[in-house]
C-alpha cells in the first residue's frame, strides 16, 4: 500500500483514517468513511483501484467534480474515464471499447446511469471489484440532501454482485450513517469517522435585523483578510448582495444554478485563481471546491440544515491557517426555509393523481417527467422520488431515458445528402426527411411516433439521424426527456398505497423542519458552538473548543422572529378577487397558499400567473398563516 501511495500518488504516509478505510476493502468488506469536507476521502477508493483487479465504479453527483477527479488521475497516469451526459457516441463507444479491453480502472458515473437498462446489463458483464459512493448521505431519506436515485444503489449494487462497497460521506449524523451500514450490509467496526472539530474554524454567530446584514456583511468583510465565500437562499440574493459589495468597492460575483454554464465556470475559475476576492453563492456553489485559503465562510441567511452549514463551513481554512465562519442569524429567513419545504410536499389529491395515472399505463410505458409535473402539479424532484419508491417496493423497473423530439437544420440541399449512397438507404433518408414537420427553418421529428409510419424502429431513426449529423450534413436538436418502465407487478390496494406515500411524504416535511430548529437551537446555544456540531454528528469533545464565541464569552442570544402583520383589507381583497378569477392552476387551497407565498409551482408557472400581481403578496408570512387567509378566501 505505501509503495504504491508513494509511486502513483506522491505521499509518505496515509492520513488519518484512510488506512483502515483501505485495509477493510482490499480484505473484501465493505466500510463507510465519515470524513469532514477536504478530510482526504477520495484516496480511499483510488488506491484500492489500483490494487484490486478490475474496474473499480465510483457514482458522483456532479460532473463537474468528475471531470476534475478523473483528469486528475490521467495526470497521475492512472486510467481513469467518466460516463456522463457530456460524453458523446463516439466517445462512448471508445469507452466501451476501453472498459471490455480491461484498460480502465477507475469508472466515474452519476448515480442517474443506473436507470439506464443497457447499461446495467452491459456493467453485468464487468469485472467491478468496487462501487465507491461520494455523498453517500444521499441514499437516506431522512439525510439533508436527500436524491432519489441514490436510494436505489444498494439494490443495484446487490443485483451486479459487486463485492464491496465503499460509502463516502462528509456530513452523515449517527441516524443516517446507521442506514447507509444497514443498506449496504456495513459493520459498525468498518464505519471509520473523523473528528468534526476543525481547531483552526472560528465559530461566531451574529443575530441581527434582515435591514441590517448588508452593512454588517460589510463590516464583517473589512475584517478579514483573503478570499471569502458568502452564502446565501435565492439566487436573486446572491445578485442583489454581489451587486452591493461591488458597489461597495469590493471584488465580488455572485454564483447560482440560474447563471449559463460558461458564466458559472468562468466566476468559478476567477475565484480559484485569486482574481476574484468574494463569492456570493447559493448552495450550488461548493462542491468538489479545493481551494485551500478560504478566510471566511459567512452565512448571510440561514442554512437549511447543520448539515449544511457543516459542510460549507468545512471549504474554509483547508490550509490549516485560521478562518472565521460566521452565520449572520436571522430568524425572519425561516418563513422563506419552511415555505420552500412546505411546497416540496405533495398534496394527498396531486399524489393520488400522479399514482393513478402512472399505474395505469400498461405492462411497459414511458413518461415525461415535464409533462406529469405539470399535469399534477407535483415539483418534478418530488415526480422523481415518486418514482424511486416504487422501484424499490419493486412495483415498477426503469429500463432508460430517451428524447421524444428531434429536430434537423441541414447544411447541404437534400441531393447532396442523398448523393453517393445506396437505393435503398437514399429511400429511408427521403422519406425520414419528408417525414418532418418544418418549423423556423428546423424539421422536427418523433422518432416513437415516426416508426410505425416507416415501418421500422425508433433506434434505427434515431441511429440515421446521428449518421447524417456525424457526416456534417445536418444539425440535430434534442428536447422532450422521457423514462422507460416496466410494471413488474401490481401495486395491489391503490389507496391503500397512496395512504402510505402520503405519510412518507409528510414524515419527510416534518424531518425537514426539525432541521431548521435545530439550526435556530445551534445560533442561540449557551455552550460551545463547536461542541453542539460535534455532537450532532455523534462526537463528544473533552473540554470546550476555545475558539468560538461562547469560549470567548460573547454571550448567547435569542433570535428572535419578527412579530406577525395583519393583512390589509386591500390585500385581501386582492385574494378574494384572485380566487373569483378561477384559475385551474390555483384550484385548490395548498395550490393557492403556495403562489400568495411567492412559491411557483408547475402548474402556475406554465399559466404565467407568476407574473401576476397577487404572486408573493403574503411572502412574508408563515405559510400556516396564509393557509388560513386562503382557506378563508376559499369558502
Amino acid at each position: 500500500m505505501l509503495q504504491t501511495l508513494r509511486t502513483h500518488f506522491g505521499h509518505g504516509a496515509f492520513r488519518e483514517g484512510q488506512e483502515p478505510v483501505i485495509r477493510a476493502l482490499l480484505e473484501g468488506r465493505s466500510a463507510l468513511a465519515v470524513f469532514p469536507t477536504g478530510g482526504g476521502k477520495s484516496l480511499c477508493y483510488q488506491l484500492p483501484a489500483l490494487l484490486l483487479d478490475g474496474i473499480t465504479l465510483v457514482v458522483s453527483p456532479l460532473i463537474a467534480l468528475m471531470k476534475d477527479q478523473v483528469d486528475a488521475l490521467c495526470a497521475r497516469g492512472i486510467s481513469a474515464a467518466r460516463l456522463d451526459s457530456t460524453v458523446d457516441a463516439d466517445g462512448l463507444r471508445a469507452l466501451y471499447e476501453r472498459l471490455e479491453e480491461g484498460s480502465v480502472k477507475l469508472l466515474y458515473i452519476a448515480p442517474e446511469r443506473f436507470s439506464n437498462d443497457a447499461f446495467r446489463e452491459r456493467v453485468k458483464r464487468l469485472p467491478i471489484q468496487l462501487a465507491a459512493i461520494d455523498e453517500a448521505h444521499c441514499i437516506s431519506e431522512w439525510g439533508h440532501n436527500f436524491r432519489p436515485d441514490y436510494l436505489k444503489l444498494a439494490k443495484l449494487c446487490r443485483q451486479l454482485r459487486i463485492p464491496r462497497v465503499l460509502a463516502l460521506t462528509a456530513t452523515a449524523t449517527p441516524v443516517v450513517a446507521r442506514e447507509i451500514r444497514k443498506h449496504f450490509h456495513i459493520a459498525a467496526a468498518d464505519h471509520i469517522q473523523l473528528s468534526f472539530h476543525r481547531p483552526n474554524l472560528d465559530l461566531r454567530v451574529t443575530p441581527c435585523a434582515a435591514d441590517a446584514r448588508k452593512l454588517l456583511l460589510l463590516e464583517k468583510l473589512k475584517a478579514v483578510d483573503g478570499s471569502a465565500i458568502v452564502y446565501v437562499t435565492r439566487q436573486e440574493t446572491a445578485e442583489e448582495v454581489a451587486t452591493y459589495l461591488a458597489k461597495s468597492g469590493f471584488s465580488a460575483r455572485a454564483y447560482h444554478a440560474g447563471l449559463p454554464d460558461d458564466c458559472r465556470a468562468d466566476t468559478q475559475g476567477a475565484f480559484m485563481a485569486g482574481d476574484i476576492r468574494i463569492i456570493v453563492a447559493t448552495i450550488a456553489f461548493g462542491m468538489g471546491i479545493d481551494k485551500p485559503d478560504i478566510r471566511a465562510v459567512i452565512h448571510y441567511n440561514l442554512p437549511k440544515s447543520l448539515e449544511n452549514h457543516t459542510q460549507e463551513i468545512g471549504r474554509a481554512g483547508r490550509d490549516g491557517k485560521p478562518a472565521v465562519c460566521e452565520m449572520l442569524a436571522c430568524a425572519d429567513d425561516l418563513t422563506v426555509l419552511e415555505n420552500f419545504v412546505h411546497a416540496d410536499t405533495p398534496s394527498p389529491g396531486a399524489l393520488g393523481n400522479l399514482l393513478d395515472r402512472v399505474l395505469r399505463l400498461g405492462s411497459v410505458f414511458d413518461v415525461s417527467p415535464y409533462d406529469l409535473s405539470t399535469v399534477c402539479d407535483i415539483r418534478p424532484g418530488v415526480i422523481a422520488t415518486v418514482m424511486a419508491y416504487l422501484e424499490i417496493d419493486g412495483i415498477i423497473e426503469a429500463t432508460g431515458s430517451f428524447y421524444s423530439t428531434y429536430r434537423v437544420k441541414l447544411l447541404v440541399t437534400l441531393e447532396r445528402v442523398l448523393s453517393g449512397r445506396p437505393a435503398r438507404e437514399r429511400k429511408f433518408i427521403q422519406q425520414l426527411l419528408e417525414s418532418g414537420e418544418m418549423k423556423r427553418a428546423w424539421l422536427h421529428f418523433e422518432p416513437a411516433v415516426l416508426a410505425g409510419t416507416l415501418h421500422c424502429t425508433r433506434e434505427k431513426i434515431v441511429a440515421v439521424l446521428g449518421g447524417l449529423q456525424a457526416a456534417g450534413d445536418i444539425v440535430l436538436g434534442v428536447s422532450g426527456v422521457r423514462h422507460g418502465y416496466l410494471l413488474k407487478k401490481s401495486p395491489g390496494d391503490l389507496n391503500a398505497l397512496i395512504a402510505r406515500f402520503v405519510t412518507k411524504f409528510q414524515s419527510r416535511e416534518s424531518a425537514d423542519l426539525g432541521r431548521l430548529s435545530q439550526v435556530l437551537e445551534w445560533s442561540s446555544h449557551p455552550g460551545c458552538l463547536t461542541g453542539y456540531l460535534t455532537r450532532h454528528f455523534g462526537e463528544t469533545l473533552e473540554v470546550p473548543c476555545g475558539h468560538c464565541d461562547r469560549c470567548r464569552g460573547v454571550p448567547a442570544a435569542t433570535v428572535q422572529r419578527r412579530s406577525s402583520r395583519r393583512p390589509t383589507d386591500e390585500e385581501l381583497g386582492a385574494v378574494r378577487k384572485l380566487v373569483d378569477e378561477k384559475h385551474a392552476a390555483l384550484g385548490t387551497t395548498l395550490q393557492l397558499c403556495r403562489f400568495l407565498c411567492g412559491l411557483s409551482s408547475p402548474a402556475s408557472t406554465r399559466a404565467r400567473l407568476t407574473r401576476h400581481d397577487a404572486f408573493g403578496l403574503f411572502a412574508d408570512f408563515s405559510f400556516a398563516e396564509v393557509r388560513i387567509i386562503a382557506e378563508a378566501a376559499c369558502s
